[in-house]
């Protein structure tokens, strides 16, 4: 099997590789996008979306997705399916293995593999995600307005998803392992002042409750091996998110959390003709919006790279 040459080769297929995408289709660039292990990221696994821009009455995680692929093939993307299992980035133009066979020489990559949020692994709340579970309270919490919402994690992220809920919801519960939180001092004297917040120390997810309808419940046991029920809607987990970056290690700058660091304002990383895009690069805003601007800016450092090399070649 020969290998392929590509102008540009986008890895991943979430808001940030779609539109990344679509602006160097538009640029006349032929680029070829690999959808990766979870086609349209992580947005597939969300029901309703109501805050991205130009969707008054909202749409859903995988409508959005398919909208924004067939976005990118209208203007000719090359949208493919499968996974980059291997890479080489010793020298341009980078090499990267598909499927562990397929050999593709890339004069330049737009990286947008996104990240994974973790998860306590309960059988219980996999059959729930996505219908009461949910690892984004900003995304979801809206949906639980005047219900009682449980978070889980004790960091500044659950702290502030916390307060984000309690502003929302009736009654907020933030679930935390260890007797203490970790969260930052001034984001510990938020969720104690803030009145509809119970922070339960002590305490492990047993198993998540729900019937046909979505979550109605949580079965909490405390480090004393008492077992206690809360009743609630909605099951927010924020203790912390995975970059999918194992390709990368050893090969790009990541910084101590695995996320790939990029050049302040720009999706430039320490390689030239590398970028990166959305969450893959993001530990901070993870929203839809965010990603997909973050796309659009990886596709025009990608397109004046490959002009400034051609220019530079003549």
């Amino acid at each position: 099997m020969g290998t392929e040459h590509v102008r540009c080769l986008i890895i991943g297929s979430g808001p940030a590789g779609y539109t990344a995408a679509i602006y160097t289709a538009r640029a006349n660039i032929g680029p070829v996008l690999y959808e990766g292990i979870e086609p349209g990221g992580q947005l597939t696994t969300t029901t309703e979306i109501e805050n991205f821009p130009g969707f008054p009455k909202g749409i859903t995680g995988p409508d959005l997705m398919n909208e924004m692929k067939l976005q990118a093939e209208r203007f000719g993307a090359d949208v493919r399916t499968g996974i980059i299992t291997a890479i080489d980035l010793d020298r341009r133009p980078y090499t990267v293995t598909v499927d562990g066979e397929k050999r593709i020489e890339a004069e330049s990559l737009i990286i947008a593999t996104g990240a994974s949020a973790r998860y306590l692994g309960l059988e219980s709340e996999a059959r729930y995600r996505g219908r009461g579970v949910s690892a984004c309270a900003t995304c979801d919490g809206f949906f639980y307005r005047k219900q009682d919402v449980a978070v889980v994690g004790g960091g500044d992220t659950a702290c502030e998803e916390a307060t984000y809920l309690a502003s929302l919801c009736r009654q907020v519960y933030l679930i935390v392992r260890k007797p203490f939180l970790r969260a930052s001092k001034a984001m510990q004297q938020r969720v104690f002042e803030t009145p509809n917040i119970k922070v339960m120390f002590e305490y492990n997810t047993v198993e998540v409750l729900g019937d046909d309808e979505g979550v109605t419940g949580a079965r909490l046991r405390h480090a004393s091996g008492e077992e206690t029920v809360i009743d609630i809607a909605g099951f927010f987990l924020a203790i912390g998110h995975h970059p999918n970056t194992e390709l990368f290690a050893g090969k790009l700058e990541l910084d101590a959390e695995g996320y790939i660091v990029t050049e302040a304002g720009t999706s430039k990383t320490a390689l030239e003709g590398v970028f990166a895009a959305g969450d893959v690069k993001d530990p901070h805003y993870r929203q839809a919006v965010t990603a997909a601007g973050s796309g659009c800016i990886a596709a025009l450092d990608c397109e004046r790279f490959l002009l400034a090399a051609k220019t530079d070649n003549k």
